[in-house]
């Protein structure tokens, strides 16, 4: 194996060579800036720059490169300049829709419905507090009935609800860029089972609002206690709910 002949000035100025070289930063850098702050990155503008940097570097590969070093310099910082504004406008068009109340609760409906269970009489639960349908509190009374296409009715308006009211919470960055419907789904069965001003305040919505993803999921889980003990229960559906959160990390 033998180096080329004019290696220097490949090493210099050679515009395939320093998009390969950012390229390869780029895929660090995000990394390392998490292990020591905790916080992650918008993966959409990482996967775009990645893309994005990759062609630029297969072009340069093919272009005949005569200029002096200086003027090498101005065009590989302006083909990166390019290269970085292309994939944050290409990530915000393609990427960044926030997820609807219908992605989310086409997951959301049956996840909790499952979690809670349907029960068509109203029951005490845990704590003492009268429940009906698949954990529905409001307003309910000993003896009240249900059917069961009520019962459905109800828990989507009712996760529906809870939804908006946990968003209240959650900073636009978070809404646009960090929420699937998994993970939508994840936070509200969590607010519907404790309560959205309890999760809203959470640390794990402050750490999703920061862009801790991974961090804000752990802490999902820590909420496995009713009446000051842990139940076996709670820790099975946390579980659950982090895997949820998890999912596509």
């Amino acid at each position: 194996m033998q180096l080329v002949n004019d290696w220097r000035r490949v090493v210099a100025t050679s515009l395939s060579f320093w998009m390969q070289v950012i390229g390869l930063l780029l895929m660090i850098v995000p990394e390392l800036w998490y292990a020591v702050t905790g916080r992650d990155y918008d993966p959409a503008v990482a996967w775009w720059l990645g893309v994005l940097f990759l062609v630029a570097g297969l072009v340069g590969r093919v272009y005949r490169q005569k200029l002096s070093m200086v003027r090498e310099w101005i065009r590989i910082a302006g083909i990166a300049l390019i290269v970085f504004l292309l994939a944050i406008l290409l990530a915000g068009r393609v990427f960044a829709a926030p997820v609807s109340e219908k992605d989310t609760l086409a997951v959301a409906v049956p996840f909790i419905a499952q979690e809670e269970g349907e029960r068509l009489v109203a029951y005490k639960d845990i704590v003492g507090v009268w429940t009906i349908c698949s954990g529905s509190t409001r307003g309910v009374y000993p003896g009240m009935r249900k059917t069961v296409a009520e019962c459905r009715d109800l828990l989507r308006a009712e996760v529906a609800e809870y939804r908006s009211k946990l968003h209240r919470y959650f900073t636009a960055a978070t809404k646009e860029q960090r929420l699937t419907a998994k993970r939508d789904t994840a936070y509200v069965s969590l607010a519907y089972n404790a309560g959205v001003y309890a999760i809203g305040r959470s640390t794990a919505t402050r750490r999703l609002n920061v862009g801790n993803i991974k961090g804000g999921c752990q802490a999902l889980s820590w909420w496995n206690k009713a009446g000051g003990r842990v139940i076996r229960g709670l820790v099975n559906r946390r579980a659950r709910e982090k895997a949820l959160c998890m999912d596509g990390l």
